[in-house]
């Protein structure tokens, strides 16, 4: 047992095995959120909750892969980094699709489904940011998890506060600009993990 800690392959064996645990916790709670927020965006008619919800579907995919990967060398977890950061591209592409579709349709979201549905939605990833804070230093895998959930937190917070605004003017134009917003902020947040995971590979 001491030649094992000596040579820190217990440290590194207990890390991954707390990591793993982790991303369990935070799968399920993006399942959960992926089912609330997406039926809500459906009532709503919100774009916000929509690409909310997909980003939801998109982490739990992420974790997914990130267990997957928590066992392998850098170069897979470097592979799969890129593919989560193509994931967050694909997520800013929708939303600016839907942000279209919503100036053609002059669309006004339910704002009260909308502000729920982001409180419970903002609850849940604030929950998710808290357990992976403590690994987001410890390889390419866990920062770019680490990443996903800050952007999540983004856009719960537009969601309130866009719901809030179509609530004030009783008009979509608050859903347009935050889906815009959250769409350049996606753009840059997969530049950096796709940036970092080339580097990486």
């Amino acid at each position: 047992m001491s030649d094992c800690c000596e040579n820190k392959s217990c440290a590194i064996e207990a890390m991954k095995v707390n990591q793993s645990k982790t991303l369990k916790i935070v799968l399920a709670i993006n399942v959960f959120l992926f089912i609330v927020v997406f039926s809500s965006g459906l009532i709503a008619q919100s774009t916000g909750l929509m690409s909310e919800s997909l980003d939801d579907l998109g982490d739990a995919i992420t974790y997914v892969l990130s267990l997957f990967v928590i066992y392998k060398s850098n170069q897979a977890k470097a592979r799969v980094a890129l593919f989560k950061g193509i994931l967050i591209l694909i997520g800013a592409l929708f939303v600016l699709s839907q942000v279209i579709q919503n100036i053609i349709d002059h669309t006004t979201p339910i704002f009260e489904i909308m502000s729920i549905a982001g409180v419970i939605a903002l609850v849940g990833n604030l929950t998710c940011l808290y357990l992976l804070t403590k690994h987001k230093d410890q390889d390419i895998n866990m920062s770019s998890v680490w990443e996903c959930s800050r952007n999540d937190i983004a856009n719960n917070i537009a969601v309130i506060i866009a719901s809030l605004i179509v609530w004030f003017t009783q008009s979509g134009w608050a859903d347009i600009v935050v889906g815009l917003a959250l769409s350049i902020f996606l753009l840059r947040s997969s530049y950096k993990v796709i940036s970092t995971a080339i580097r990486e590979i």
